[in-house]
Parts: C-alpha cells; structure tokens; sequence
C-alpha cells in the first residue's frame, strides 16, 4: 500500500510540473495568408416553370396569383419561362478553347500578426508550357489583419486539354522568417467546335474550300464571323452570300445562331493572283491555302475567337503537260461545227516540242488537220489552242480523242472526257 500512494504522488508530482511549463512557456505559431480564387464569368438569364391551369380547373386562379406576386417573372408575361432576373454562376463551369479565361485572386492575412514582403505569382501550366499571368511581379510591403490582396487575370485560352493555374505565395513574418507556399487549381479546356474541311479542284487553276462547322456545346452560338485568310499566293471569294441590288444577304438568313449539335457549311473559292497564275510549276506544288478564322457570341456576348492551322491540300497531279479548256459552249447544235479554246501548259522543267493528234469517237468528231506541229514549249509556259468540233449524237456527249506527242521522248499523251456538251436538235418541233 505504501509503494502504491508513492507512485501515485510521483505522478502527481509529474502533472504539476508539466503543467507549470506549459504555462510559463506559451505555443506561437506563424501567420499564413489564405488564397482564395474566384473565376470571373458572366451571368446568366434565370428560367422558372411556370404553372398554369383553367379557370373551371380546382386551384381556379391561384397559380395565377403566385406567378404575379413572384419577382422573378415577366410582368404581364408571367406564363414565360424566362425572367428578368440573372443567375450568378453556380460552379466553375466549363471553359472552352478559344475563349478568354477570366479569374479573381485574393490572398487574405486571417491571423492575428502583421506580415511583410507578400509576393503573388500566378502561372498557368498547359501540357506544353507554362505561362505567368501576374500583372505585376512587385512585392507588397505589408499586409494587416483581416486586408486582403486582390488580382485579376485574364488569358486567351489556345489550347485544349487540363490546364493548371498555380498560385504561389512568398511572405515575411514578424520574426523575419521568410516562408513560401503554392495552391494548385486544375480544370479542362474543352473542343467548342468541330471543323472539318474538303477541298476541290477545278479544271482552272481554282480551288474550292468546304468548310463543315458543328457546335459541339450545350449552348446556342452566334456566329459573328466565318472568314478564309489565304495565303500569299492566292485571292479568295465567300460563296456565302446571295447578292441582290442593295447588298449581299447571308444564306443562313439574318439571325446567324448555330444550336448545339448543328452544323454549317462554308464555301470559299481562291483564285492564283496574277503574278502567280503564270507560273504553273509553282501553282502546281502550291499545298498550304490559308486558315479559317472563326469568331462566335455565346450567351452574354462572351467572345470566342479559334484560328486553324495552316489547311493544307493534296496538290494535283497534272503530269508533264496539262490541258485545260479556256472556253467552250454549254449548248451546241447537232451536226453544226462549234468552237473551242484549250490551253497546253508545260508543267516539266525542260522544253518540248509538242505534237497534236485529233482522234474521232462514235460520237465527237474533230475538224481540222491532226498530226500539226505545235511548235516548241517551254517550261513553266503555256499555248492557246483553238479548235474545231462536231457531234452526230444527241444528250450529254464527252469531249476525248486528243494526244499531245512529245518528240524529243517520244511520250504519248492522251486526253478524254476533258468536258461535257449538251448536244440538242434544232430541227425538233415541238408538240403542241
């Protein structure tokens, strides 16, 4: 028993001491600001359900009574579901490419001591660089209880993907300690659009752009602008638009919107410039057209602009020699001689001396002389060849039977279904 009560006041003893330290030598602890971020979006229209029923119905005229005494409906149409009210944003939201990234930074002093020296430094990290959107690198001299430091940011967002923004925060305590810590805020920049893109070319040296836009979000778009920049060797004409006495008006009709999931088709037509358009060696290797630049409204008028890549084509493959029709007619009679106009192009990088051989089909028969001398073509230059022609059938008949024979190599080139002519009768009457 005695043994027991003397641990007992050992322990005691014990107690009191550790208690008697703690009290004599008080716990402090550092100051760290607090980082707050807050992404800046406009608002949006709210929407309610409205509730409607007949007069001779049970509740009579109560659903009307509540939709009037309710701030948020229309007054006068109060059975509408859109109000006169805006809905602050909820969540983060989603961020699309192309849009600009607005956000509020706040790094709040919530302790008791006075800080020094505060340095804010923001960076977005993409998969592919890290860029910092600070607007200032200066540090703050001090910062007090309860104050706050503020900063907004802005960045034209260009890439798809997760981005990272990371908020690093140095500071000076009271003791002259220096400290230092970050806050990361992960999100997903998400594909607005769907491009695709097809290319077509011409007899001519034109290439046809289709341009296919989808709106792949879950809001209406309007579509501000839809526009080719070409490149250096090229003009370009929309074929967007209906021209009509006073102006052109847009096919897709005044109010341009694009709903979700739906999908537009551009067409654009570029056209070598002149100093270009003689040239065809260099035409013909000519792959990169130009980029799309497309700028849409969404909601509040929040902008979104998205430029493509350089479009590139498949460059066609002409050959040696390329023939091509300058002119012909769309009608012509039957059995009555027409006019044509080809152009021979030497698209090699030596000089030939070119022949020209008419062959006759079941249904296309040449006038003139076939085995002629063309005389010698250099490269990169072209010739005007007028010809002479008939059909003795009628319809749609297919332009073939030239070759072109050059002579330093002895190589045949052979051209058919180089156009279509539709071949009419004049001599039918017609029934009454």
């Amino acid at each position: 028993m005695e043994v027991n009560q003397a641990k007992q006041e050992h322990l005691l003893a014990l107690k009191g001491l550790h208690m008697e330290i703690s009290g004599k030598f008080p716990t402090f602890c550092n100051p760290k600001p607090n980082v707050y971020l807050m992404r800046l979006t406009k608002p949006t229209l709210f929407t309610n359900m409205p509730v409607t029923c007949e007069d001779r119905d049970l509740p009579g005229d109560l659903f009307g009574r509540l939709m009037k005494e309710d701030p948020s409906t229309i007054k006068g149409s109060e059975a509408l579901m859109l109000g006169e009210m805006l809905t602050l944003p909820q969540n983060f939201g989603n961020i699309f490419l192309g849009e600009t990234f607005s956000s509020y930074i706040s790094v709040n002093n919530d302790s008791s001591q006075l800080v020094k020296d505060i340095l804010v430094k923001a960076d977005l990290q993409t998969s592919s660089q890290r860029l910092n959107l600070s607007a200032s690198n200066n540090a703050v001299t001090e910062l007090k209880p309860e104050s706050c430091i503020d900063d907004v940011i802005h960045h034209e967002v260009k890439e798809i993907g997760t981005h990272i923004l990371v908020c690093a925060v140095s500071y000076t305590t009271q003791a002259g300690e220096k400290l230092y810590f970050r806050k990361f805020f992960k999100f997903q920049v998400l594909k607005p659009l769907d491009v695709k893109t097809k290319f077509y070319n011409a007899e001519t040296d034109e290439v046809f752009l289709e341009a296919q836009i989808q709106n792949i979000t879950t809001s209406s778009m309007f579509m501000e602008k839809v526009s080719l920049e070409p490149s250096m060797m090229y003009n370009v004409a929309e074929l967007n638009t209906v021209e009509t006495e006073d102006e052109g008006t847009s096919t897709f009709g005044k109010m341009s919107y694009l709903q979700p999931m739906d999908t537009r088709q551009y067409l654009y037509c570029l056209k070598p410039k002149p100093e270009f358009a003689e040239k065809a060696g260099v035409i013909k290797g000519v792959t990169v057209i130009g980029k799309l630049d497309i700028v849409w409204k969404t909601n509040l008028g929040e902008r979104g602009r998205l430029q493509t890549s350089q479009l590139q084509r498949m460059a066609p493959g002409y050959g040696d020699v390329r023939l091509s029709l300058e002119m012909i007619p769309d009608t012509v009679n039957l059995e009555e001689p027409f006019d044509i106009t080809c152009k021979i192009t030497n698209c090699s990088e030596r000089t030939m001396d070119l022949v020209l051989e008419m062959c006759n089909t079941c249904s296309i028969h040449w006038c003139g002389v076939s085995g002629r001398q063309l005389g010698k073509v250099s490269p990169s230059a072209s010739l005007a060849l007028p010809l002479k022609l008939l059909s003795s059938v009628q319809g749609l008949q297919s332009i073939s039977g030239l070759r072109l024979t050059d002579t330093f190599l002895k190589r045949t080139y052979e051209y058919d279904d180089i156009a279509q002519v539709c071949v009419v009768c004049p001599y039918m009457s017609r029934e009454s």
